[in-house]
């Protein structure tokens, strides 16, 4: 009988073990192995969520991003210890971000990702990396010359983008088109279905100086907003936030963030933008 309770007991011990050695594994009460930072240190990957269809931020050609975002992805990568051939890009639009991180299917979203409360009630920002500023885009022709002239107009913008929300609660006389990505909305805005597409200024550029379009398009120049760009990462993920805005400090006084610019968004000729990194979110 003793010989028994000692073989069970030895048993317990041995699957108790094996149970404390499987949880260690997650560690989701700590968020040392579900964060961005644990992550790059042991596996020297990340999965970074990114916009494919906009040219000079965010752009998929064949297997290849490039643009400004996708450079701001490899200076964090840097910074966590993660070389070039460690990241795995995942396309991403708008209305699919937040659930992406939350999911965990990305570890971090670089894609023209604008900081809200709202969307801070669901994941964490580092950053902002940029600040740009609503605006539109029109046919060289057009006679808008800014919101206020919306009215019975079609605006095309990207369904669960803060620009789509704007138009919606600020200019209800417009009439808006969301598709899943601005490309959809420039060729709409080309066939001549919609009078005007909306987002950020810096995107719409990056539309209007494609070879296609040249000519066709003007952004109208009259910014109606301030959207911040952020790099989101899970709510949980303080660690991770706090060390992304240690790697952006560095960018920004070591040059590469500059670089990171002018081999970009740098090409239009417009000049690198100071990094206000005073402005950096307090991770929560």
């Amino acid at each position: 009988m003793r010989i028994t309770r000692l073989t069970a007991a030895a048993g317990a011990f041995a699957l108790a073990m094996a149970a404390a050695a499987c949880g260690g594994g997650d560690d989701s009460g700590s968020g040392k192995a579900s964060g961005i930072v644990g992550k790059a240190s042991s596996d020297k990957k990340l999965v970074v969520g990114v916009k494919a269809d906009q040219p000079g931020l965010g752009l998929q050609t064949g297997g290849t991003y490039t643009g400004f975002d996708i450079e701001i992805a490899k200076i964090i990568a840097k910074g966590l210890g993660v070389p070039e051939t460690g990241i795995e890009y995942k396309t991403t639009v708008s209305s699919n971000r937040e659930p992406f991180i939350q999911q965990g299917q990305v570890d971090i979203v670089v894609a023209t990702y604008t900081i809200t409360d709202d969307r801070k009630k669901a994941v964490n920002f580092g950053g902002p990396y940029y600040v740009a500023g609503q605006d539109l885009l029109v046919p060289t022709a057009s006679t808008i010359t800014g919101p206020e002239g919306l009215a019975g107009k079609k605006v095309c913008s990207v369904s669960g983008s803060t620009p789509a929300k704007r138009i919606q609660t600020e200019y209800k006389d417009a009439k808006l088109q969301q598709f899943d990505s601005y490309s959809k909305c420039v060729q709409a805005l080309s066939d001549g279905s919609v009078d005007a597409v909306t987002t950020d200024d810096i995107i719409l550029a990056g539309y209007a100086a494609q070879e296609q379009y040249v000519g066709k398009f003007k952004v109208v120049g009259k910014k109606f907003s301030d959207e911040p760009y952020g790099i989101g990462l899970k709510k949980t993920d303080k660690e991770g936030c706090e060390k992304i805005n240690e790697i952006l400090k560095t960018a920004a006084s070591d040059g590469s963030y500059k670089a990171a610019w002018d081999t970009t968004l740098g090409k239009s000729g417009q000049a690198a933008p100071t990094l206000d990194v005073t402005k950096l979110t307090n991770c929560s």
